[in-house]
């Protein structure tokens, strides 16, 4: 088999360069197509969870999709959250986007090097006494820090701020690619909900991130490649060395 065709289950990326330069040295055509997209909850979906936020003095964002969802479902639960509140955000990048809600003052706005370990450092004795409210979305998972809140035996609450809403597939005949990249468990979840008789045949995959590998072992599906390894640092680096043992 020759690949010729190859679907990523993303939007297409800022920078197409490596993708480009794929297409020019194997003469494979590389189309993108997000599987799925990011919603914020509904208020009544959030109210479901029965979390409170203002019995939190402390918020932990991730993205910045997590606080846009924050702060409109805030806005429609009519909770005015109070100048004292602190926020913890994974990377600056994060942490500046929050002037888009807030005044942004370095007493209460923090953030880390993309680790929940550097969360973990940030928060250490000083803010320990907070009660942390961590958002995530429907298909993240957090247990990497919660692990590490529960090791520090902070105080926390999870809380699903965002869903995950499959894209309407049925329109592509999956079939027609050699090979699909997959990220996400919501990628699958999209796969299956779109073509509840799915079958990989001849389809090839290359999965990328930790966890999907499990879902597609879980669906019984064969993986060429799982990505990121020491050898493939990306997609378009995964891909490359798939064609050269094509």
């Amino acid at each position: 088999m020759t690949a010729k065709k190859i679907l990523i289950s993303q939007k297409t990326p800022l920078n197409v360069t490596p993708y480009t330069t794929l297409t020019e040295k194997f003469g494979v055509e590389i189309e993108f197509k997000p599987f799925f997209v990011i919603e914020p909850l509904s208020s009544r979906e959030f109210r479901a969870q029965r979390v409170n936020i203002l019995d939190h003095t402390a918020i932990i964002f991730s993205s910045r999709l997590a606080i846009d969802a924050f702060f409109k479902l805030s806005e429609e639960l009519r909770v005015k959250i109070p100048e004292t509140m602190k926020y913890f955000c994974t990377t600056e990048a994060v942490a500046m986007y929050l002037q888009k809600h807030i005044v942004y003052r370095k007493r209460k706005i923090f953030f880390g090097n993309g680790t929940p370990e550097s969360i973990v450092e940030l928060i250490g004795t000083k803010h320990k006494g907070e009660k942390f409210l961590i958002t995530t979305s429907d298909s993240s998972n957090v247990e990497n820090l919660t692990g590490l809140f529960d090791k520090q035996q902070l105080e926390y609450t999870t809380a699903v701020f965002l869903k995950s809403v499959s894209t309407d597939l049925k329109d592509t005949d999956l079939h027609s690619y050699d090979v699909i990249v997959l990220y996400n468990p919501s990628d699958l979840a999209s796969l299956y909900e779109n073509f509840p008789e799915f079958e990989q045949k001849d389809i090839k995959f290359i999965s990328y991130g930790r966890s999907i590998v499990k879902s597609m072992a879980d669906a019984g599906l064969t993986t060429s490649i799982q990505a990121p390894n020491p050898e493939c640092s990306s997609v378009a680096k995964a891909i490359e060395i798939f064609l050269k043992q094509d």
